[in-house]
Parts: C-alpha cells; structure tokens; sequence
C-alpha cells in the first residue's frame, strides 16, 4: 500500500457466524476499502475476529499500515466507540466523518411517529442537503430551535446535537468528493454482496474457510465493477 496514497478510507464490521471447538458463535469480519487519488476505489484489507472491540480495529490498523497504509485525510465509518477511538489512536491528524446515513437514521427512529414527526423528517434532510457549512450549521440551529420545547423531540435533538459535528466533515472537502464520502454506503453495498454468498453456507466451518471465502468475493467484486 505504500506505492499510493489514499485520502479516503471506510471501515465497517458485519457479522457471521463460525463452527470453533463444536460450537456455533458469531465473529466479526472487518473490510476497508478507499478512494485513491484517481477517485478509483479500492478494496485494502480484511480481517476476520472474534468481535468488535477497540483492541481488534487497533490490530486490524495496524495492520494495514504495516503494509505501508498511509494516514488518509478522512476515515468514514459508524460511532462504534471502540472504532472511533482507534481511527484517533493510529491515524493522527486524520478527520473521522461519521456516516450521515447511520447518523440521520439514529435521529429519526427517535422522532414522534406522527404529523410532527414526518415534518421533521423532511427538514433533518434538507440540514444535510445544504452546500456550504454556514448554511448547514443554521439548517441545524434552526431545527432545534424549533423542537427544543416539544418533550417527545428532546432524545433525537440530544443526538442530533451531540454527533452533528462529526457527521458533516464532508463538508471540509471538494464539492465534487462530498457525495462520495459522507457515508459507508459503497461499503455497504459490498457488504451485501458478502452477505448474499454467506447465506448460503449459513455457518463456516471454521474461520479460515469464512476468510478464504469472503477474500474470493471480494476480489471477484473487483474484478466484476472495476473498483
């Protein structure tokens, strides 16, 4: 990894379940994938763990840098607290943008179900529609402003408040990248694809199979859509 520099990087984690020692548990399969400097995007590491913990993306990082990985501009992932805390650990100086889509979803699902609430919908998205941060940022005022005496708003202006900031670091980026950058929905869409073929199976038979197979799916995913 050390032959190109990549300002863009997403993580997430999805789980699978494994036979080990006669019992079926769940593990955590890590995949990062980037944009590199053509805007092309690339697929960089995997890794399969026991589960999602501070410790395994510290490794999962440190990894990746040993194979020459350099410190991207900007991380995209979800709020796990033990991811966050290892995108500041290994990549200094590196910007961490939490996905918009997760973000604006956690918002959502704690907003009134009724009339209310289907306005409020509407006027989140346009806070995260708008083009220049000033504009976002009053967006955003203005929302609380006029929920903040509503009791059944408080939970979601809580969160809205508390993971604003992070959720719109697109913003310090070229308009031409922000779309591209301001979610983990490509990393999502592999995911699924990953998802579909280890539906099949159900339960690896052990975690090196569950490697060798998902590894498989994802070079072929390359191959297929020209990352």
């Amino acid at each position: 990894l050390n032959t190109t520099y990549y300002p863009y990087l997403f993580v997430d984690a999805m789980y699978i379940k494994v036979r080990e020692h006669n019992r079926v548990i769940s593990k955590a399969v890590y995949i990062a994938i980037a944009i590199n400097e053509d805007n092309r995007r690339e697929i960089l590491g995997l890794k399969v763990d026991h589960n999602e913990s501070f410790e395994s993306w510290q490794s999962f990082f440190q990894h990746l840098i040993s194979r020459g990985l350099q410190s991207p501009k900007l991380v995209v992932s979800d709020a796990h607290k033990g991811l966050t805390k290892a995108i500041q650990r290994e990549f200094i100086g590196t910007a961490w943008q939490r996905c918009s889509v997760h973000f604006k979803r956690n918002i959502v699902e704690k907003l009134p179900k009724k009339e209310a609430g289907r306005e409020a919908i509407s006027k989140l998205k346009s806070i995260f529609e708008a083009d220049d941060l000033e504009t976002v940022r009053k967006l955003k005022t203005l929302f609380i402003e006029k929920y903040t005496a509503d009791p059944k708003f408080e939970n979601a202006l809580a969160i809205l408040d508390e993971g604003f900031e992070d959720s719109i670091q697109y913003m310090n980026f070229p308009v031409t990248h922000r779309r591209n950058i301001r979610s983990t929905n490509s990393l999502e869409r592999l995911n699924q694809e990953v998802r579909r073929r280890e539906k099949v199976i159900r339960i690896f038979p052990n975690t090196q199979s569950a490697f060798r197979l998902i590894g498989a799916v994802l070079m072929n995913y390359t191959d297929t859509y020209k990352m």
